[in-house]
């Protein structure tokens, strides 16, 4: 796991406690700010996930050539 995915699953745990904060108090904007945190979240975690399995595809390529 890199950097960019384990700072998407703090930015998604964040943003669904101000999302159930929001619901629980009645506060529309912290509700929908939570929301927007969590789909940020999402994103920078899909980003990590990708750059992590380039990263491998490009050792094993470079695996091969040392063969």
């Amino acid at each position: 796991m890199n950097k960019d995915e384990m700072e998407g699953k703090v930015e998604k745990a964040k943003g669904y406690v101000k999302e159930k904060a929001g619901q629980v108090t009645g506060n529309r904007d912290l509700e929908a700010e939570g929301a927007a945190d969590r789909v940020a979240g999402k994103t920078q975690e899909a980003i990590g996930k990708a750059r992590r399995k380039a990263g491998e595809a490009l050792e094993d390529l470079s695996e091969k050539f040392k063969e």
